[in-house]
């Protein structure tokens, strides 16, 4: 493998194994055959998520983790689930202490404490960590969640356990993400994901623009159309999803779920606002609490004409005090768990629940709603609902779990008033099981060949040339056809490249803009700079257009501008070249206001506070010069391209008059997969370029063509066009356009006075 298919295998968005491997032999044969496998491969990787369903295992697979990886373990998991945990533990003849600080180390390997007693723990005592309901990372206080995951980053081995996310929830993935050593959170979302707020198409002189959406607080997000394959392929690289063991291949005798009865009641009620002459809707937690409040007695009667006569175990979740009170006081037989008790009562109810000590078992779902096993009962009590689709998920998933052998039956009692939160839930959890379905449905093939260490981590890739009288069109990586181009045989290279990773045109990790960061997009940029430093005669020229890019709050932590053309000046001169000036290409502040959207720009925001305001971006054309004697002068008056009146002009600096819609048309090459619409440099822009720093016959050199532009112009103006494009949908509509030009502008063919075809080492298709 050269350097830089090194570097492309280190660029792919996947993880690579950091452990070790295991045989069947070596894991305990009371796990079933997808557990065990599920064992391996997360003792292979090292550091992986298991996103498995309720009831599938995981506390057995954490714990044969564990065992195997051979390190001092501590697992961190709710308060709730940790006597649980160590009940299990002992199913399999494995010891697990609870401790709750550092003091309570001793010989053992494994040990288990809480999410709330992180901070008393030194966690480089540890080899390898475990989080239990890891999905407790997108709940818990922000401080917590960044302390637990700074406190773990030299941990050589790392598992998160918790059930399956939905694939558009971005938080949960990134933060595991980001546990594991995977990657951050803003990587992923600049990657794979785009701002799905107030999208929408606007047209400018006929031309459509997509605008993103705003990074404020609640931003959605969706993924890339073109990112959705790589980003599952990415995501099974480190996460195993499984719903049902036949989702992957396996038998799912024994994990086949019994039927679940979701039974909404609804009780009578009034309640009129006092700011409102009648009631309208729901306004709010508190108007939330109040309607609870107020219809408690109604919901307690239902409640309690439900347990008449029954001797079966029933778990009723509440979410006010006052609820579970009034539940209590009308059940003396129930038992209660608040969030105020001692763990040790908490873990000891539980199991006494558990065992069938007794038969009515009250508290709220975010004390007893995560992890715990609860399939002894199969009749539940909704006492009121919030909005929160993953605490009524959780909360059912305690009873409807693999297991459980009766079919479940879930009672919402809420008030009429409340239809609008029930409707709400139930909304999400439709999405959510669409979701889902879809999420396996994506990742299941990457996961089998993952499952069976057989994952092929490279894209397709494909070569195609094509060939004119004045012009050679080159399909494929820049990186690797540009070695096709002999030494010292381009006259001038014209170009835009992707802007960092602001334009990213395709999933191919090829692609320069499909780069995580800046450093990553100029390590990738470099290969590009030196081969057209190689191929360009000496003391000839590249024109390279740039642009300063907006930092975002969401990717770069801050508001601001990036110095993008200082950085590829860097790269350049480190890489040889000469950096010889720049022109700045005037801009209308005003289309650009309204393409992007920017309050920088708008006048609302110049009559509201203009310390925000700042002058739009303008392209800068850099021009680099190749070390050495030109051999050919290019001579621009001689040639009849340019006078006195328009070089004064166009060595202004500052290039005035270039039509910011004079360029090739570009829709029949957009495809459905496209997140940004195609950027062709402005035909003027081009123009200049080519008449000032080439002569006529010359072969002039795009590594980035896309739609064809900078070769087009090339041929327009007598030049021959040589042009390198590694999407195929741009590919093919640069190839139509430089046949038109060939056409147009070229009927009598002329000989060319510079290097002829056979510079091109390339085949003609």
């Amino acid at each position: 493998m050269n350097e830089y298919d090194k570097f492309l295998s280190h660029k792919q968005r996947v993880a690579f194994e950091l452990g070790y491997k295991v045989n069947d032999e070596q894991i305990n044969s009371i796990l079933f055959p997808f557990q065990r496998d599920v064992v391996k491969w997360a003792v292979s990787k090292g550091r992986a998520a298991i996103f498995l369903d309720t009831g599938l295992g995981k506390t057995f697979i954490q714990l044969e983790w564990s065992r195997l990886m051979g390190k001092k373990t501590l697992i961190v998991a709710p308060l709730s689930v940790a006597r649980q945990t160590i009940r299990e533990a002992q199913k399999i003849n494995i010891d697990v202490k609870y401790i709750r600080s550092m003091g309570g180390l001793d010989n053992h390997d494994i040990y288990i404490t809480n999410y709330e007693l992180i901070e008393y723990f030194d966690m480089d005592e540890f080899g390898a960590i475990v989080l239990d309901e890891s999905s407790i990372l997108k709940s818990i206080a922000g401080k917590t969640r960044r302390l637990l995951t700074d406190k773990c980053i030299n941990i050589q081995y790392r598992l998160c356990c918790t059930a399956t996310p939905a694939p558009n929830d971005y938080t949960e993935i990134g933060n595991h993400a980001e546990f594991l050593g995977v990657c951050s959170t803003q990587e992923m979302l600049g990657q794979f994901f785009i701002n799905a707020n107030k999208e929408h198409t606007y047209f400018i002189d006929d031309r459509a623009y997509h605008k993103k959406g705003s990074n404020a607080a609640g931003t959605e997000w969706r993924l890339k159309h073109h990112a959705e394959e790589p980003f599952f392929k990415w995501l099974a690289s480190w996460a195993i999803t499984m719903i049902k063991p036949s989702d992957l291949g396996y038998d799912d005798d024994g994990f086949i779920l019994p039927d679940l009865n979701i039974i909404p009641m609804f009780v009578n009620a009034t309640y009129t606002p006092e700011d409102q002459l009648f009631f309208t809707n729901l306004h709010g937690i508190e108007d939330r609490n109040k309607i609870r409040r107020i219809t408690l007695q109604k919901r307690l009667k239902a409640a309690i004409e439900l347990l008449d006569g029954t001797n079966e175990q029933w778990i009723i979740w509440c979410g006010l005090d006052e609820e579970s009170k009034a539940l209590m006081d009308a059940i003396p037989t129930a038992r209660e768990v608040k969030g105020s008790d001692n763990p040790e009562y908490k873990a000891i109810t539980f199991e006494d629940f558990q065992d069938g000590k007794y038969n009515i078992l009250i508290t709220k779902a975010k004390i007893g709603g995560y992890g715990m096993n609860f399939q002894n009962a199969h009749n539940m009590i909704f006492f009121g609902m919030n909005d929160s689709w993953e605490l009524y998920y959780q909360a059912i998933r305690r009873e409807w779990r693999y297991r459980q052998e009766n079919p479940v039956f879930v009672y919402l009692i809420l008030s009429e008033l409340e239809d609008a939160i029930y409707k709400n839930v139930m909304r999400k959890d439709a999405m959510a099981k669409r979701l889902r379905e879809k999420l396996i449905e994506h990742i299941t093939g990457y996961e089998r060949l993952e499952l069976a260490m057989e994952n092929n981590i490279y894209q397709e890739y494909k070569e195609e040339t094509v060939t004119g009288v004045h012009f050679t069109a080159m399909l494929g990586d820049s990186c690797k056809r540009l070695k096709e181009i002999g030494d010292n045989t381009i006259d001038l290279t014209v170009y835009s490249p992707p802007f960092a990773d602001l334009f990213v045109y395709s999933a191919s990790e090829r692609d320069l803009g499909n780069s995580k960061n800046s450093s990553e997009f100029f390590e990738h940029y470099k290969y590009i700079i030196g081969e057209l430093l190689r191929v360009t005669k000496p003391g000839r020229i590249s024109c390279v257009h740039t642009s300063d890019i907006p930092a975002m709050a969401q990717k770069d932590g801050y508001i601001g501008i990036k110095d993008f053309p200082g950085d590829v000046i860097r790269a350049h001169t480190a890489a040889g070249w000469i950096f010889a000036g720049r022109a700045f290409v005037q801009k209308n502040p005003q289309a650009q206001a309204i393409r992007t959207k920017s309050k920088a720009l708008l006048f609302v925001q110049l009559r509201k506070d203009s310390s925000d305001s700042r002058p739009a971006l303008v392209d800068q054309i850099l021009i680099f010069t190749k070390p050495g004697e030109n051999e050919i002068p290019i001579m621009p008056v001689e040639n009849g391209e340019l006078d006195n009146e328009k070089w004064i002009d166009w060595a202004n600096g500052i290039w005035l008059g270039i039509s910011e819609s004079d360029t090739l048309q570009f829709t029949t090459s957009r495809s459905t997969g496209d997140e940004k619409h195609i950027c062709p440099l402005q035909l003027g822009t081009i123009e200049r370029c080519i008449k000032l720093y080439s002569n006529p016959g010359e072969t002039i050199l795009t590594p980035f063509m896309g739609i064809g532009s900078e070769a087009y112009q090339a041929v327009r103006f007598g030049r021959k066009g040589i042009g390198i494009e590694l999407k195929e949908s741009y590919f093919k509509t640069a190839v139509k356009n430089l046949q038109i030009a060939e056409s147009t502008y070229h009927q009598d063919i002329f000989t060319w006075n510079t290097v002829d075809q056979s510079t091109i080492q390339a085949e003609t298709s």
